[in-house]
C-alpha cells in the first residue's frame, strides 16, 4: 500500500512538470513571438537613442558656434512696443500685431543657424528670446529662450 501511495504521489508531481516542459506548437510560437517583440523593442530603443544623440550633438554644435561667434548674438538693445513688459511665452500664445511688426523680424536667420521657416512664418526678436511667429494670426510656433546674450 505504501508503494502504491508513493508511486501515485511521484506521478502527481512529475506529470505537470513533463507536460509543461513538452509545451506544444503554441508554446514555440509564443516564444518566437516574444523573441520577435524583444528584437523590435531593442531596435526601437536603438533608433530612439540614435535620434537623441543626434539632437544632443546638434545642440552642442550650436552652443559651440554661439560661444565662438558671441558678437553675432549681442544684438542692439531691444525696445518693445509701447507698454511693453516682457513675460515668457510658449507655443500657442498669440501676440498683438505690434510685437511681430517688420522691425522685430530677424533679417538673416541663417546667420544665427536657425532652421528655415515657411512663407507665413517669421523669426521675431522678443526681449532676449527669438520666437517663430505665424504672421497671419500672431500665434507663437516655436520659442528659443535666452537666445541673445
Amino acid at each position: 500500500m505504501r508503494k502504491i501511495l508513493m508511486l501515485g504521489l511521484a506521478a502527481a508531481t512529475l506529470v505537470p512538470a513533463v507536460a509543461q516542459a513538452h509545451g506544444g506548437p503554441d508554446n514555440h510560437h509564443e516564444q518566437r513571438m516574444d523573441r520577435h517583440d524583444d528584437w523590435r523593442r531593442d531596435r526601437r530603443d536603438d533608433r530612439r537613442e540614435y535620434r537623441q544623440e543626434i539632437r544632443r550633438e546638434a545642440r552642442e554644435d550650436w552652443r559651440e558656434y554661439r560661444r565662438a561667434h558671441a558678437e553675432v548674438f549681442r544684438g542692439p538693445a531691444y525696445y518693445g512696443p509701447r507698454g511693453y513688459a516682457y513675460r515668457p511665452v510658449a507655443p500657442g500664445y498669440r501676440f498683438a500685431p505690434d510685437y511681430y511688426a517688420r522691425r522685430y523680424w530677424l533679417a538673416n536667420p541663417g546667420a544665427y543657424r536657425l532652421p528655415a521657416v515657411g512663407p507665413n512664418d517669421r523669426y521675431v526678436r522678443y526681449g532676449r528670446d527669438v520666437i517663430r511667429v505665424d504672421i497671419r494670426n500672431g500665434r507663437v510656433l516655436q520659442v528659443f529662450g535666452s537666445f541673445f546674450l
